[in-house]
């Protein structure tokens, strides 16, 4: 118990402050400023210089806040699946980041395999001239708006109140599951690694490295480096997926090209590790 207490709140300690710094900034149109800085990658990725805002906030926080900035855009399928292959992996890199160096992965490490790995799955993407049909899906995400300072603040901690007994309640119950499923099927076995890919595939990247951060002394730094790489190019696959297909995205190109490019990536990284 006081081993998945200690997961929770090293997870808890740098998901939180970066939560309600977001807010802070987007509340004060801080975002709107810089994100000149991200014009650079749209001409790499081939994107519409208009979609450099929307880079901003996805990769700075989370992809929520990229879809919101990118919705008013009316973006075709096309662009949306370019933009939830990029997105879908390089996003919310501070906190992220900040995760895996928990681990031992250094920041530069993670900031320039995602950011690469994004750029690779988007001229992947063009490179095979998948043709998508359809017309612009007019949907929305809203940026909340608050009467004040005090009123964004208090909505901000109480999200991330929320979100802090989230990553509790589901860290906690996946290494329950995970010890309970090693002691009476796997006694002599380490599954760890099974468990951390799982789980950051399905629910992302905060969740598989809480079930490494608390295994990671049975673990080979060849494994955690594997891991690590895998789930940086393929987390959350469900969600985030969905999250794009609303606008119309490719379910099967987005899941397809981030998982054969997580495998070939960490396949490659752990050849050339010594």
């Amino acid at each position: 118990m006081k081993n998945i207490i200690n997961t929770a709140l090293v997870i808890l300690k740098l998901v939180i402050p970066f939560y309600l710094l977001a807010d802070i900034l987007i509340y004060f149109h801080i975002l709107e400023h810089i994100s000149f800085l991200f014009e650079p990658f749209t001409y790499i990725l081939g994107f519409d210089e208009k979609l450099a805002l929307s880079l901003a906030a996805g990769m700075l926080f989370n992809i929520y806040a990229g879809i919101a900035f990118a919705a008013p855009l009316n973006l075709t399928p096309y662009e949306w699946t370019m933009l939830g292959l990029f997105m879908g992996i390089a996003h919310a890199l501070p906190v992220e980041n900040a995760i895996m160096k928990k681990l031992g992965i250094s920041v530069w490490y993670s900031t320039i395999l995602r950011i690469t790995g994004g750029i690779l799955a988007v001229y992947i993407f063009k490179l095979f001239n998948f043709n998508l049909n359809g017309e612009t899906v007019l949907k929305s995400m809203e940026i909340n708006h608050y009467n004040s300072f005090f009123d964004m603040l208090s909505h901000s901690v109480y999200n991330a109140s929320v979100l802090a007994l989230k990553i509790i309640i589901l860290i906690s119950v996946i290494i329950v599951f995970m010890d309970f499923i090693k002691t009476k099927f796997f006694k002599n076995k380490n599954i760890s690694a099974h468990f951390s890919i799982l789980t950051g595939l399905i629910l992302g990247i905060t969740y598989g490295a809480g079930i490494l951060i608390k295994e990671k002394e049975k673990l080979s730094r060849k494994e955690i480096i594997f891991i690590g790489t895998f789930l940086m190019i393929c987390h959350s696959v469900i969600e985030d997926t969905a999250l794009f297909a609303i606008f119309g995205a490719s379910i099967w190109i987005l899941i397809s090209i981030r998982l054969i490019l997580a495998i070939i990536i960490s396949y490659l990284v752990v050849r050339l590790y010594k």
